[in-house]
């Protein structure tokens, strides 16, 4: 029986790593699921077509990963959340392209579209992402970009992605067992996880 200084595990743990960019918090948050032989990788960021850098970088980011991972290329991540026949640990890498991804969609860009219900329709989608983390069945670790200590965007556009970047970030923080800020590398406990040590600084 738990008791309150050992309460009962939920089942199963959500982690949310937070960084800058080059920050290392992908790594980190690979490394977290190391031990697995099975994960599922959704990356959101998906395929810009004539963009090289942008393939070399998704190319060293497979190459990192465990020939046992898979790999969803999707941003239906309610549907990965909510699916309850593969148990496998989910790894989403990252709600910032998610969130690119979903203002896109929402038109949300342009000023007369938010205006015009464009800020409340990113905003249902946000709110069910948080809700289906909140209610997934499976292990989970998201990366996230952390915008608020960085140079206020010179846009309005840029300033409310920004600000509903931190919204969200905030929404599924508050659903996770465990929160982790990344710097140069290094990790930082936001929201220690009772039944988890504390990540180990390890080389990139």
């Amino acid at each position: 029986m738990a008791t309150p200084s050992q309460p009962s595990r939920p089942a199963p743990p959500r982690t949310l790593l937070l960084g800058g960019a080059r920050s290392g918090k992908s790594t980190r948050a690979e490394q977290l699921l190391a031990g697995h032989q099975d994960v599922l990788y959704v990356a959101t960021g998906g395929t810009r077509d004539g963009d090289t850098e942008w393939a070399q970088r998704v190319a060293l980011h497979r190459e990192r990963r465990p020939a046992s991972w898979r790999t969803a290329e999707t941003c239906d991540l309610e549907t990965v959340l909510a699916d309850r026949t593969d148990r496998a640990p989910v790894l989403v890498d990252c709600l910032a392209l998610w969130l690119t991804a979903v203002m896109d969609d929402c038109g949300a860009w342009d000023d007369e579209v938010w205006a015009d219900g464009g800020e409340a329709a990113v905003q249902r989608h946000c709110e069910a992402l948080a809700r289906a983390w909140a209610a997934t069945g499976r292990a989970a670790v998201a990366v996230s970009n952390e915008v608020g200590m960085g140079v206020v965007p010179a846009t309005a556009a840029g300033r409310r992605f920004r600000d509903a970047l931190g919204r969200l970030n905030m929404a599924v923080a508050d659903a996770s067992e465990r929160v982790l800020l990344v710097v140069a590398g290094q990790v930082l406990t936001i929201k220690p996880d009772p039944f988890a040590p504390d990540v180990k600084p390890a080389s990139a």
